[in-house]
């Protein structure tokens, strides 16, 4: 039997659901989830679809199309400036001769980000951040260097102490074609073009689903003896629990070391840049304002020190975390406690 909180919760979720498209393609809406609608007063008690936009309007400067409905499906709606949300990246100091997470880390090709915590897949011990940080948002090969501190912190070749082990793939909605038939005819214009001195090239690709449920990867420690699980500031994580709306949250990244925050909305889909272009994520934990760019891939834990979420992402004002129990079901490991 569930609760009149219970089902007031499950009611906005299906009306985020119900809603969503509709939401995502009105201009300047970055994302859209549920949460406590705020007032002038401050938060409220009541549930509400939450639709973030990058720049809040008057609404005389708005089409009547444009315009969020106050409620959708008898579910009460609010918007809220929220600003773009792109994935961080960028610049600190080299940790010897063990390294432990909330430093900064990348691949060879990349920025810098955050080494997040460590994990294990059997006796095998890895370290966790974003694919973003790790694999170079899918731009990379396993095996490749991964360095400490990253590369725009001042790491060098001579810097590295992991190398890439596994990542789950970024879905930007496009890639290379698997159709030879698409393949050849793509091959066939560009020969023809160069024949008649044309610089118009063609470029086949294929559609993807472009939805996104993590922005995920882990490194291999040359020596597993140099990483210790002791996250700057925090200790060790103590296990994984799941984060609602309200949930206390820190975390040590490369770039504002310990922060504090707390869950403002749950079930978000959002769009997010990257360098290759926008990714889509659904699912997500938006929370408070309590990272910048290069804390990517630090682990999100409660005040118990309990891992809730990987952050990757964010704006001026918010942040957003993968939920960690689906990135360590992806990945199939746990955390080293």
């Amino acid at each position: 039997m569930l609760t009149a909180d219970q089902q007031s919760l499950l009611t906005a979720i299906s009306a985020k659901k119900n809603n969503l498209q509709e939401m995502l393609r009105r201009p300047n809406v970055i994302a859209c989830g549920v949460g406590y609608k705020v007032t002038n007063n401050g938060i409220t008690d009541d549930l509400a679809v939450v639709v973030s936009v990058v720049r809040k309007l008057p609404v005389a400067q708005l089409a009547s199309a444009e315009l969020v409905p106050r409620e959708v499906d008898g579910v009460r709606t609010d918007v809220v400036q929220t600003g773009l949300f792109r994935a961080f990246q960028t610049p600190r100091d080299r940790w010897r001769p063990r390294v432990p997470p909330g430093v900064s880390v990348g691949h060879i090709n990349a920025t810098a980000g955050t080494f997040g915590c460590l994990v294990r897949r059997g006796s095998e011990i890895f370290i966790l951040s974003n694919n973003h940080v790790l694999a170079n948002a899918n731009q990379c090969q396993p095996g490749d260097p991964i360095l400490q501190p990253g590369r725009h912190d001042g790491g060098v070749p001579q810097d590295r102490f992991a190398t890439l082990a596994d990542y789950v793939p970024l879905d930007f909605g496009t890639e290379a074609p698997t159709c030879t038939i698409t393949t050849m005819v793509e091959k066939t214009f560009n020969v023809l073009s160069d024949l008649v001195g044309s610089r118009h090239r063609l470029m086949a690709y294929e559609q993807t689903e472009g939805n996104n449920r993590m922005d995920a990867a882990l490194a291999r420690p040359d020596d597993p003896a140099s990483v210790t699980p002791d996250i700057i500031g925090i200790g060790r994580p103590l296990g994984v629990h799941r984060a609602t709306l309200g949930t206390q949250l820190k975390k040590s990244g490369r770039t504002t070391g310990f922060t504090e925050g707390h869950i403002v909305q749950i079930d978000v889909t959002s769009q997010v840049a990257y360098p290759p272009g926008e990714a889509r994520f659904y699912g997500q934990l938006m929370a408070t304002g309590m990272s910048a760019p290069g804390d990517s891939g630090s682990i999100v834990l409660d005040p118990q020190n309990h891992a809730v979420g990987l952050l990757f992402a964010g704006s001026d004002v918010a942040t957003l975390i993968n939920p960690i129990k689906p990135v360590l079901q992806a990945l199939d490991v746990e955390i080293v406690t």
